[in-house]
């Protein structure tokens, strides 16, 4: 199917790789222009020389810290048309209340949850000028699937999925479409980092954070490529009347109990 998508451009955070990159090159191959935002400045050009390689897009870059208010001031400054914003830059810090203390949750939040908000807020205001834009949040499924071994991401993304709800029920009226995308574990450096927490929790050793798979779907965590097909759909006009939703992609998981 034709996204209908060539020419359009798009800012996606987070994008040096994992969900992000896997994001970027959906677009790309649709014929999407790209602005890559995320810390690592050698990852993003690298990145933007393969799919200029690949694609027929034009790609820039620019390594920000997104915690950072006048980071995102400057982000925004630099690049204040866009047709799609994709909110994915983020790591919330995984681990109990009691593990998680006030320093490492407020940055886990400041980098996503205000990062989200401010993200969406600046680029809403330059959108609704236009009356279009599409704004797609990375969530996760830790805000449907509440766990108190990840607190502070269970309650971060809970309110993110709040947050799209709520825009999205009125953004339409803005000729702007606002919704957010749960994966459910994905096979990236993110989940190796959070399995390692759990299985030191409950296994008394990091090394065995592969056991913690056995009782997803399919045995296994998500690929990149299993998500990404559904954000790039959701940034096509084919999705015109989604907005204030979220998409889960789990497998299930978010519904299956502890029993195969």
């Amino acid at each position: 199917m034709d996204m209908n998508l060539a020419g359009r451009t798009a800012l996606i955070t987070g994008a040096s790789k994992g969900i992000g990159l896997s994001i970027a090159e959906g677009l790309a191959a649709e014929g999407v222009n790209l602005i890559l935002a995320a810390r690592s400045k050698e990852l993003l050009e690298q990145n933007a020389a393969d799919l200029t390689k690949k694609f027929k897009i034009k790609v820039e870059t620019m390594a920000l810290d997104l915690s950072d208010q006048a980071e995102r001031d400057k982000l925004v400054a630099a690049y204040p048309d866009i047709d799609i914003l994709i909110n994915n830059a983020g790591a919330i810090p995984g681990g109990t209340i009691f593990e998680v203390d006030d320093k490492a949750w407020r940055a886990g939040w400041d980098l996503k949850i205000f990062g989200y908000v401010n993200m969406t807020r600046a680029y809403y205001a330059r959108m609704r000028e236009r009356k279009r834009g599409v704004i797609i949040l990375i969530c996760g499924l830790g805000g449907e699937k509440l766990d108190f071994g990840y607190i502070a991401g269970a309650a971060g993304n809970a309110a993110m999925m709040a947050f799209a709800r709520a825009m999205g029920g009125k953004s339409i009226n803005d000729g702007i479409r606002v919704l957010a995308v749960n994966p459910g574990p994905v096979l990236t450096e993110r989940t190796k980092y959070l399995g390692k927490i759990r299985a030191k929790r409950e296994l008394g050793d990091e090394d065995r954070w592969g056991e913690n798979f056995t009782q997803m779907p399919w045995g296994r965590p998500a690929t990149v490529e299993e998500v990404t097909p559904m954000v790039v759909f959701l940034a096509s006009d084919h999705a015109n009347y989604i907005s204030g939703t979220v998409v889960t992609i789990d497998g299930g998981l978010a519904n299956r109990h502890s029993s195969p």
